[in-house]
């Protein structure tokens, strides 16, 4: 089998009687689903919902173009080191106020306020005409009614001409409850960008059999959501593209005029050298995909409890703390969004609630800087080292509630959870703090040490890497050193 450069499949030869009765056979069976699609794609002709998907439709037929894949770049120059070093362990200073830690005595996590059922806000012929789906989103139950027009859609032929008629068959289906419901749920679940992806995703993959339809229903969808998405033709199959403002990282993209449109179902995963598509967004549809996590999902929660040790001035120390198993499951899945989406991300307060009730009893009445390098210590001593590679066999940063869920973390993971414990037990502003092969932070206090100064502001290094070194002390290797960029953490 060849293929066109529109991914039109064409066979070169049929050989024998043999596969002259296979083909008969194959025409017999499948005449009666192709008399079905005619018929859909004769009423789909017949009116559109939306006055704008008229001239993209005709667009649509256009010329398409080919577009080249990017590669983007590494989030490391140089590969992290294997093994790290111990610094000689020394007291640590006690200066500064002391610490009073306060934490709720109880804490309720965000719950799913899912909206009723929807059968009950349709007319009863609306759902005799609707597919229900049942899905488990992280432990949630979603009940959804998607159009059976919808799923009757085909991507036939398999080439540019069969994504036109998808589109004509979903444009003339009655979506507008569909994306009502999506809308309904992002909201009360309170989803973020990737939360909605998924989402969309899961229907999607209940509705079609294949691949391809379903990431023209996530096209089609996200499109009427407002998002700058296109689709596009690879070997054959369908490419789904969105539109992001900032980098993710071992994500094909391709660049149409300024703009980066990444391919977030091949994350992680090798990609076509080129696609053909074409420039014109859906008319109205520009909003970038956003992989910030200023909220976290309000999953259903399943809540296990762990266990931690840590030294502290040649000292034993125990922990423990509560963590939302669909929360990690949800992390698990999240592509390799920028550093600030990490640094920033908001963490589930019956987590933090009972890592800071475990910590406070360490710290509390402690000086601040005594108090902040016992902290540090934890960070330090309570997880072992190693990379993303050892570990998952491809780099990923991990969120702060990852990074206790896990027994092993590099530097970056380190990072974003000692910056975060930093901040809400200590209101300290602090930043990342990113070198060539390797990730810090640097904290706004007045203590003596290695420090770097931003926007005309002194920081002093520390290192949630570096084992048993206090705040001030920068690795060796990195030691008056430059660092290449910084992640600024706000402080809510």
């Amino acid at each position: 089998m060849r293929q066109n450069r529109h991914g039109e499949r064409r066979f070169w030869r049929l050989f024998g009687r043999f596969s002259v009765v296979l083909f008969a056979c194959s025409v017999m069976l499948h005449a009666e689903t192709f008399n079905e699609f005619r018929k859909n794609q004769l009423q789909a002709y017949s009116k559109f919902k939306d006055e704008r998907d008229k001239a993209f439709e005709k667009y649509l037929k256009t010329q398409w173009e080919a577009y080249k894949k990017f590669v983007s770049p590494a989030l490391y120059e140089k590969p992290k080191p294997v093994t790290i070093p111990k610094a000689e362990p020394k007291p640590v200073p006690k200066v500064g106020p002391k610490v009073l830690i306060k934490v709720p005595k109880k804490v309720t996590p965000p719950q799913p306020k899912l909206p009723k059922e929807v059968a009950a806000k349709h007319p009863q012929q609306v759902m005799k005409n609707a597919t229900a789906l049942n899905i488990n989103f992280f432990g949630t139950a979603l009940h959804i009614y998607v159009a059976k027009q919808i799923q009757k859609a085909k991507f036939y032929p398999t080439n540019q001409k069969g994504i036109t008629n998808y589109f004509d068959t979903v444009a003339t289906a009655d979506y507008n409850s569909l994306i009502k419901q999506i809308k309904e749920i992002k909201k009360s679940m309170q989803l973020n960008d990737w939360g909605v992806y998924l989402l969309v995703d899961a229907i999607g993959k209940k509705l079609y059999k294949y691949d391809d339809e379903a990431n023209l229903f996530s096209w089609f969808v996200f499109n009427k959501l407002g998002y700058a998405v296109k689709v596009g033709l690879a070997n054959g199959r369908v490419v789904t593209m969105f539109y992001s403002k900032r980098i993710i990282y071992s994500t094909p993209n391709f660049k149409f005029g300024s703009k980066r449109f990444y391919v977030l179902s091949l994350r992680n995963q090798s990609a076509p050298t080129s696609v053909y598509s074409y420039k014109q967004n859906y008319p109205g549809a520009t909003k970038a995909f956003d992989l910030s996590l200023a909220k976290l999902p309000a999953f259903a929660p399943v809540y296990k409890t762990k266990h931690l040790r840590f030294t502290h001035e040649g000292k034993k120390y125990e922990v423990s703390y509560k963590y939302n198993q669909n929360l990690i499951d949800f992390f698990a899945t999240y592509p390799q969004a920028d550093y600030a989406a990490f640094f920033n991300a908001a963490v589930d307060p019956v987590t933090y609630a009972s890592i800071a009730a475990s910590l406070r009893k360490y710290i509390n009445d402690k000086r601040a800087a005594e108090a902040m390098n016992i902290v540090l210590h934890f960070v330090q001593t309570a997880f072992a080292y190693e990379t993303d590679q050892k570990q998952f066999g491809r780099e990923k940063v991990m969120f702060a509630e990852e990074t206790l869920y896990y027994k092993a973390s590099d530097c970056e993971d380190r990072a974003v959870l000692y910056a975060f414990l930093t901040k809400e037990l200590f209101s300290v502003p602090v930043l990342g703090v990113k070198y060539p092969n390797h990730m810090a932070t640097a904290l706004y206090v007045p203590l003596n040490g290695d420090k770097i100064k931003v926007k005309g502001k002194e920081f002093v290094i520390a290192d949630p890497t570096y084992i048993h070194a206090t705040i001030g002390e920068a690795m060796p290797q990195f030691k008056g050193k430059m660092p290449e960029d910084f992640i600024f953490v706000s402080i809510r």
